[in-house]
């Protein structure tokens, strides 16, 4: 599972508390130099950057652009953090609290966050079981959020749209809050001993803005020990690191990203919830929303993204089955019995599908201009076909998978 060298591993859990999640700047260095090479910068005396590293980060980045996106404003930013360094001690507090540290390096990191370009996370840190942290493999993942303060309604639809996708074999993902995220935990849960081992024996994840090693909120601590005992918890934070509204901003950029749908439960106007959905109609993922009253202010958000043509309305299970393209238990087949792999896919995916090489890898830019679509269609187009066995992601790019 591991294949990065030790170095490697240690320079990214040491970065992972040095780099702010959403750091553009960090993760370009990163990508530019390193984790190790990038580490030793950071640590380092020298505060004159050359300047083929800051364009070469600025090309990363995508812009020339701002004072606070050039490395030595990103210096002043992390090198105070340098003397609290102990990634040793960080893993070790992983490892004894029956968890661990994936890198994009191992075998098992997510190919879905991908999505993020150079906003991807540097590591992940992880408590649960240990097979849970198979985190590419073929799955249905949905997440379901929404509103802390939730209301009896807003409990009982979600309970009502987690319990039938745990029982078909999806994966709930939500944030470990008070409100609708705990309910979608409780609700996963709780179908382990309903479901008689029709459902998946990890049935949610919780992501979380803070280090693992405490859990925030802390009246949710034992549904968050649930979570990791049955399923997975995940923070890109080094263990000791608390939350801040910063921090939980970007936790929902992980949520939408490792998910094929997210359905918002409720959500006042401005919620956090909403960007949730928004960061994954960026990617190009599904996004639900669940109407409520229109007397009700929690529902407001809700009517907002159906309104804007952000998020399709849910009303029962089968509709989030239908916009994550079908719901089956584990590795999906490339073909059915009695149909063709590409059975199925929307115009769009099937567009992609037919964009992809048989032989020689592809990148996604090609892709855009072979299919006609733009990069976010692609980029969830590619996540899907990838999890039906459609699309398959080596080194060199893209090539189509399934029967053809």
């Amino acid at each position: 599972m591991n294949s990065n060298p030790p170095d490697s591993r240690a320079a990214r859990a040491a970065l992972t508390r040095l780099i702010e999640p959403g750091d553009l700047t960090g993760s370009a260095l990163v990508a530019v130099l390193g984790p190790t090479a990038a580490l030793d910068l950071i640590c380092g005396p020298e505060d004159r950057i050359p300047a083929s590293l800051q364009q070469a980060v600025a090309e990363t980045v995508g812009t020339g652009g701002t004072k606070a996106l050039k490395v030595e404003a990103g210096l002043e930013r992390w090198r105070p953090r340098v003397r609290d360094l102990a990634p040793a001690r960080d893993l070790e507090t992983m490892r004894r609290l029956g968890g661990g540290f994936l890198t994009p390096e191992d075998d098992h990191w997510p190919a879905k966050l991908d999505a993020l370009g150079t906003a991807a996370p540097i590591g992940l840190w992880w408590r649960g079981r240990s097979e849970s942290a198979d985190l590419d493999a073929v799955r249905r993942r949905i997440a379901v959020v929404g509103s802390r303060d939730a209301t009896e309604y807003g409990i009982r639809a979600t309970h009502e749209l987690v319990a039938p996708l745990v029982e078909r074999g999806a994966q709930i993902v939500s944030g470990g809050a008070y409100g609708i995220d705990a309910a979608a935990h409780r609700a996963a849960l709780a179908s382990l001993t309903a479901s008689s081992g029709r459902g998946q024996a990890d049935p949610t994840m919780a992501v979380m803005a803070g280090g693992l090693d405490r859990f925030y909120p802390s009246g949710n601590d034992d549904l968050i020990r649930q979570v990791a005992d049955h399923g997975i918890v995940l923070a890109e934070v080094a263990p000791g690191t608390s939350p801040t509204r910063w921090r939980f901003l970007q936790r929902n950029r992980l949520i939408a990203a490792l998910c094929d749908v997210t359905v918002v439960v409720e959500a006042r106007w401005r919620s956090g919830a909403l960007t949730t959905a928004r960061r994954a109609a960026e990617m190009g993922r599904e996004v639900g929303a669940v109407p409520g009253s229109v007397f009700s202010a929690n529902s407001a958000g809700c009517h907002r993204l159906i309104a804007e043509g952000a998020g399709r309305v849910v009303t029962r299970p089968e509709d989030v089955v239908e916009m994550a393209g079908g719901i089956e238990r584990g590795p999906a087949p490339s073909a059915s019995a009695d149909g063709r792999a590409h059975d199925g896919l929307d115009i769009q995916d099937l567009l992609l599908y037919d964009a992809l090489p048989v032989r020689t890898a592809t990148t996604p830019d090609n892709l855009c201009r072979v299919a006609g679509l733009g990069i976010g269609a692609v980029l969830g187009g590619l996540s899907r076909l990838q999890s039906r066995g459609l699309a398959v992601q080596s080194r060199a790019g893209w090539t189509r998978g399934g029967a053809t």
